[in-house]
């Protein structure tokens, strides 16, 4: 009778103990509100994830609406998360997700983002303007940015988002001036005329934007430059992209191309060193991540490099000190060092790139105002791109 007295003492002790420390674990857990969600490490996530005991660390998501690989545009935008993560360290929790080209994942995913507990969501491109005014409204707590784009602030409250613009024009018309300079220099793999090329992914305002300043940068270097140009209608196809540029390059009479159609764009590169061409990149240095294929990399003489990495660090840092400007948007180029062009091939001779650098300098002080297609009516700009036919 006595054991089994003992034994019930000791299972009701043991039962009060679980009680309170089943309270105290609950009252701990208060320090961070709970979101009702786990954040599951996505396979090509950031070793990091969303969850954190400390409430000090901005958490920031990159939505990524294609893949990364492209060598380009999505591969700049993660570099930016790097820049931020070496620079801010434990104060910061940096995520991406790669939503695929697949449109019909794209809003489930902004989403989902937007009900976890990320303080800064980031997605970039004109075609993710829409979904992401539409969702922002519905979260006026979250934080967003846009890079490469901007949503409409008249037509919604949006005082929650901040868009980046670029000024891709600007680093187009040095790439139209390093183009006509290479194929009147008579250089190796050059002919005597005067035809460069453009292959584009989509024709939008971004894309004609590069486009309208290559073709003035170009004009501004000799008035009488013929610029071939083709679009692809998307930013995936690295097969049409490359048949397109070959024909440019082996009927049209081109020596030198510019490709803007991101991971498309590949093609382009390949159709160069096949064509025994070459090709001026776009958004990374193109012949720097082709550094172990000298075919490649060699044919590559510049890059108009939109940086999206810089950009969006300058946002973080602009956040963090409470200055970004939410509810606006801003149109980012070569005096905020958001537009650049490499000059490190050196197959490009040194006074080409000595102009170039003396054009910038003219452009940042306005020497020189470069057409942009964000100022032009359609028809306007399919005249000038008829005009050098």
């Amino acid at each position: 009778m006595m054991k089994k007295s003992l034994i019930l003492i000791l299972a009701l002790v043991m039962t009060v103990s679980m009680v309170f420390a089943g309270c105290g674990k609950k009252q701990d857990d208060t320090k961070t509100p709970d979101t009702g969600e786990s954040v599951d490490k996505e396979e090509n996530n950031d070793d990091k994830t969303a969850d954190t005991d400390t409430d000090d660390v901005l958490k920031i998501k990159l939505l990524i609406n294609g893949n990364l690989g492209d060598k380009s545009f999505f591969d700049s935008a993660k570099a930016g998360l790097e820049l931020i993560e070496n620079k801010y360290g434990d104060k910061v929790v940096v995520e991406h997700e790669e939503m695929t080209y697949d449109e019909t994942k794209w809003e489930p995913a902004l989403l989902d983002a937007s009900d976890k507990d990320y303080d800064i969501i980031i997605v970039g491109t004109y075609q993710m303007a829409e979904i992401l005014q539409d969702v922002a409204v519905d979260y006026p707590d979250k934080r967003y940015i846009i890079f490469d784009s901007a949503v409409d602030y008249e037509g919604f409250d949006l005082p929650n988002v901040y868009s980046i613009e670029y000024k891709q024009n600007e680093g187009s018309f040095l790439a139209g001036v390093l183009a006509t300079r290479i194929t009147t220099s008579g250089i190796e793999k050059t002919n005597e005329d005067k035809k460069i090329g453009f292959i584009g992914g989509m024709e939008n305002n971004v894309i004609n934007d590069f486009l309208v300043g290559y073709i003035d940068g170009a004009l501004y270097a000799d008035k009488d430059t013929k610029v071939a140009s083709s679009y692809i209608g998307g930013f995936d196809d690295v097969a049409t992209a490359k048949e397109m540029s070959l024909t440019q390059y082996k009927q049209g009479g081109v020596d030198i191309g510019f490709n803007v159609a991101g991971q498309a764009g590949l093609g382009q590169i390949e159709a160069a060193a096949e064509a025994d061409k070459y090709v001026i990149g776009v958004d990374s240095d193109q012949s720097a991540l082709f550094a172990e294929d000298k075919n490649k990399s060699d044919r590559i003489l510049t890059s108009v490099l939109k940086r999206v990495d810089q950009s969006l660090l300058r946002a973080i840092d602009m956040h963090i000190e409470g200055t970004l400007p939410y509810g606006e948007a801003e149109s980012l180029g070569f005096k905020e060092k958001a537009i650049d062009i490499v000059d490190t091939n050196p197959n490009v001779p040194a006074e080409i790139m000595e102009e170039l650098a003396e054009i910038e300098q003219k452009i940042i002080d306005g020497e020189i105002k470069v057409k942009s297609a964000f100022s032009m009516t359609q028809d306007e700009i399919a005249e000038l791109r008829d005009s050098v036919k």
